[in-house]
């Protein structure tokens, strides 16, 4: 077992880490978190990318109290022999990767250990890696909380995608599948893109929206490019907020489509919606896979009071949304 890494090693290995397309996968055991993470296997193979299982304890959950040998719990961890909280759910996460061939039972397999201050079985991760430097981790997190581990994860990170089952286990008070006590904080904070899967189906297609401005665009290109690499149809939609400017939505999709067509990226279909952009895109969304919305670029603080369409389609949809950035 590795026991913590120097700064030296710590930057190093930070540095690799942004040269590769890294998805951190949420598990809380749910269907929906699984599906969540076929979804994951299917757009890295495109790009060939790390996958993150992440499991998030509370601090101290029944351990201390429980009696349980710190040093006994964390080799029967590693082993997979003791029921420890999220322990079966990562296994079963790394079974179903096994059995998509995403990977295989021969990679070579490191396990870290690292001290949390308050809990005896502080945080643990076995990683396994391929001849080829891809890597798929399981990691067991201890934090006060499911969001708060989340985030302190992706600064472990960095990834360029976190995944979120919206299951019944997070849904509190809510009145839908989306559980603003872990989703909405991780969307409005997370520095990445972040996908709030609700029944993801791939195959019904992706529905990427644009209101032309520059960074909008370059979310166009870089969702287009791996929606093509998962065979995924891709539509296009703009929404006007009044006839009259119904024409400038029209140029926003074709722009956006000449673009995809430079880089041979076939699109199946545009669409210019006239109304409120929320509910035009929750709309036409619902016959898709995915729902693709840019942020606005400002600060989680300013998002929170503020709320952009892509958060407000986030939280009102019935279907995946994902919010790049």
């Amino acid at each position: 077992m590795t026991v913590g890494v120097s700064a030296e090693e710590r930057q190093k290995i930070l540095e690799e880490r942004k040269k590769r397309f890294r998805i951190l996968v949420c598990i809380d055991g749910s269907d929906e978190c699984y599906q969540s993470l076929r979804y994951a296997a299917k757009l890295g193979r495109g790009v060939d990318a790390d996958i993150i299982l992440l499991y998030v304890r509370p601090v101290d959950q029944g351990l201390r109290s429980g009696g349980l040998e710190v040093r006994v719990a964390r080799e029967n961890m590693m082993n997979w022999g003791l029921e420890l909280p999220g322990i079966q759910y990562l296994k079963k996460g790394r079974d179903i990767l096994v059995e998509l061939g995403d990977m295989a039972e021969d990679w070579a397999e490191t396990s870290t250990h690292t001290d949390v201050e308050g809990d005896p079985l502080g945080d643990n991760k076995i990683e396994y890696r391929n001849e080829h430097g891809t890597s798929i981790v399981l990691k067991l997190k201890t934090a006060t909380g499911i969001a708060t581990g989340i985030l302190e994860q992706y600064e472990l990170g960095p990834y360029n995608m976190i995944i979120l089952g919206a299951s019944g286990r997070w849904r509190g008070l809510a009145k839908s599948l989306w559980d603003p006590a872990v989703a909405e904080k991780v969307a409005i904070h997370a520095p990445c893109s972040v996908l709030v899967a609700r029944a993801l189906e791939v195959g019904h297609g992706y529905l990427i929206c644009t209101d032309g401005s520059e960074r909008a665009m370059e979310m166009v290109r870089k969702n287009a490019y791996l929606s093509s690499h998962c065979g995924c149809p891709i539509s296009l939609m703009s929404v006007a907020l009044d006839m009259e400017s119904k024409g400038e939505a029209q140029k926003y999709v074709d722009e956006a489509k000449n673009m995809l067509d430079s880089m041979d990226i076939e699109v199946k279909e545009t669409i210019v919606k006239v109304g409120n952009p929320v509910e035009e895109i929750i709309e036409a969304g619902i016959d898709y896979s995915l729902i693709i919305v840019s942020d606005t670029g400002k600060s989680g603080l300013q998002r929170f009071f503020m709320g952009s369409v892509a958060f407000k389609v986030m939280e009102k949809a019935n279907n995946s949304v994902l919010i790049t950035r």
